[in-house]
């Protein structure tokens, strides 16, 4: 029951206010085995703390966007359906969206990559960009650019190419935790980006989500997102090689080394001592 924290949250893009009275209305009508619920405006307004206006323009939003379903509008109250998370319309397209593409060949093998393991992995998500900031298109050097996670890492974001994008140090202090959504709007509403960017960089957050912005993998091979792997076993078995061949070697030059002291610090015969000593 609590998935939607999880799912309903991140998929419909859901806003603080929106979240306070999907859950309230969640807490008193499915957690309760009630399929609907009546209740009114202002009481729904009292109980989560907010003014009337913001809660009802609230209820709207989670209408149109459908967690919930009004069966009755009044002055006297509402009657309303509350959707679980995977009874919402927009998470199932977003489920078997996902589904179709773990079925396709491969797709396995770049979802599971580490995209901060490696230096040649990192540099493929700033390739990707083609050496701009993700979130204001500006041109950025490479010793400049980093890395930034589209959902932070203190709420569970990931290091998979779905959730790495290149940034230019500004972007990446200014947006800290908030969501990436709203800080590319805050760059239109300071003028960093014009309508249109605004529009494509919010069409670029949504493929980025769904897989399609995929980066070109070092080599374009398996092999190389294999080895690329955190715990890759091939990986650790080269390595494991190479260790006992380097102290195979250092071995090798240890007893040549006691050797060649050992024939410098080598003592005279005793008869050649005692013939001198009789001369």
């Amino acid at each position: 029951m609590c998935s939607y924290r999880d799912v309903v949250v991140p998929q419909l893009r859901l806003s603080v206010i929106d979240h306070v009275v999907y859950s309230h209305l969640v807490r008193h009508s499915r957690l309760e085995g009630k399929r609907r619920l009546r209740f009114s405006i202002p009481w729904l307004a009292r109980n989560i703390h907010l003014s009337v206006c913001p809660t009802r323009e609230a209820v709207r939003r989670l209408a149109a966007q459908g967690a919930l379903c009004l069966v009755e509008r009044s002055k006297a109250g509402h009657v309303a359906e509350v959707r679980l998370p995977e009874e919402i319309p927009g998470v199932r397209a977003h489920a078997k969206r996902a589904r179709n593409a773990a079925r396709q060949p491969g797709a396995n093998g770049i979802e599971d990559v580490d995209f901060l393991k490696t230096l040649e992995l990192r540099r493929a998500i700033h390739a990707r960009e083609g050496d701009r900031c993700f979130y204001c298109l500006r041109q950025i050097p490479a010793r400049l650019a980093c890395l930034d996670h589209v959902v932070p890492r203190a709420r569970v974001g990931c290091n998979s190419y779905r959730n790495l994008v290149s940034s230019c140090m500004e972007c990446n202090s200014q947006k800290g935790e908030r969501p990436a959504e709203e800080f590319v709007r805050s760059l239109y509403r300071e003028r960093s980006l014009t309508a249109a960017e605004l529009k494509n960089r919010l069409g670029a957050l949504d493929a980025l989500a769904a897989g399609k912005l995929r980066p070109t993998i070092p080599n374009g091979d398996d092999q190389e997102v294999r080895i690329s792997r955190c715990g890759s076993a091939g990986a650790r078995w080269s390595g494991l090689e190479a260790g006992r061949r380097r102290c195979a070697d250092l071995h090798r030059r240890s007893r040549s080394a006691r050797n060649s002291s050992a024939r410098r610090r080598k003592p005279p015969r005793t008869g050649l001592a005692v013939h001198s000593e009789i001369s």
